[in-house]
C-alpha cells in the first residue's frame, strides 16, 4: 500500500519562512472557497436555466415577497395553495379581490393559502410598486387576499421560474401562456399543480375543488 509522504514540523516551518504566513492563508482560503462553491453549485437547482422542468413540486422554488425578501415555497408544505396573478386596474379586479378575500376567510384556517403575484404584463394594469405602495393599495381596496409577492412576468423569456413550472404542469386552453390577469392555479398538499382556472372563473367556484384537497 502506498503511503503518502508526511510533512514534518520542521518542514512546515521552512515553508512558512520561505513563503510567509500570508501565502498560506491565501492558499487555505482559496481551497475553502473553491470547495464551498463546488458544494453549493452541485446541490442547487438552477431554476433560471430551464431546470424548472425537472422540479418535483413548487417547494423547490424560492420567490421574493413584496418587500424583496426571499421566501422558500417549502414553507407551505402540507397546505393547499392557490396561485393567482393579480392586477389593480382590471375589470376583473373588484370581484376577484372580494372573492379571494372570502376564500381566505372561509378556508384559511382549514389549510388553504393564497399566493398572489402582481403582474403588469396585461394592459399595464398593475402600476403599483412593490413594498409599501402595494400593501397600501390592497389595504385601501379591503383586499385581505393572502400572501403577496414581488411583481413578476408570467409570460415570455423573463417569466418567473415558478410560472414556467406551473404552465408546464397545467397547460390551459389554446396553449400554456397566461391569457390575462387572475389566472389561477390550484396546488395540492404535495406541492403539485392539479388544476388551472381561467381569469373569468369566480374564485368561489373553485371552492368545491379546494374542499376535496383539504
Amino acid at each position: 500500500m502506498c503511503i503518502p509522504p508526511t510533512i514534518e514540523g520542521g518542514e512546515i516551518g521552512d515553508i512558512v519562512a520561505m513563503y510567509g504566513r500570508s501565502f498560506l492563508h491565501f492558499l487555505f482560503g482559496s481551497v475553502a472557497i473553491a470547495l464551498g462553491s463546488y458544494i453549493y453549485f452541485t446541490m442547487q437547482i438552477d431554476m433560471s436555466n430551464g431546470d424548472y422542468k425537472n422540479a418535483a413540486s413548487i417547494y423547490e422554488f424560492t420567490v421574493k415577497d413584496t418587500h424583496g425578501n426571499d421566501v422558500s415555497l417549502d414553507k407551505y408544505k402540507g397546505q393547499v395553495v392557490l396561485v393567482v396573478n393579480i392586477a389593480s386596474k382590471c375589470g376583473l379586479t373588484k370581484n376577484n379581490y372580494q372573492k379571494l378575500t372570502d376564500l381566505k376567510e372561509k378556508y384559511g384556517d382549514k389549510g388553504l393559502v393564497i399566493l398572489n403575484f402582481p403582474c403588469n404584463q396585461f394592459g399595464s394594469q398593475m402600476p403599483e410598486a412593490d413594498g409599501e405602495a402595494m400593501v397600501c393599495h390592497l389595504r385601501d381596496s379591503k383586499a385581505d387576499i393572502g400572501e403577496v409577492f414581488a411583481k413578476v412576468d408570467v409570460n415570455g423569456d423573463n417569466a418567473a421560474p415558478l410560472y414556467k413550472y406551473l404552465k408546464a404542469k397545467q397547460t390551459g386552453t389554446l396553449g400554456s401562456g397566461i391569457k390575462w390577469n387572475f389566472t389561477k392555479f390550484l396546488v395540492n398538499k404535495e406541492g403539485i399543480p392539479v388544476n388551472r382556472y381561467a381569469p373569468t372563473t369566480d374564485p368561489m367556484d373553485i371552492a368545491k375543488d379546494i374542499e376535496k384537497l383539504l
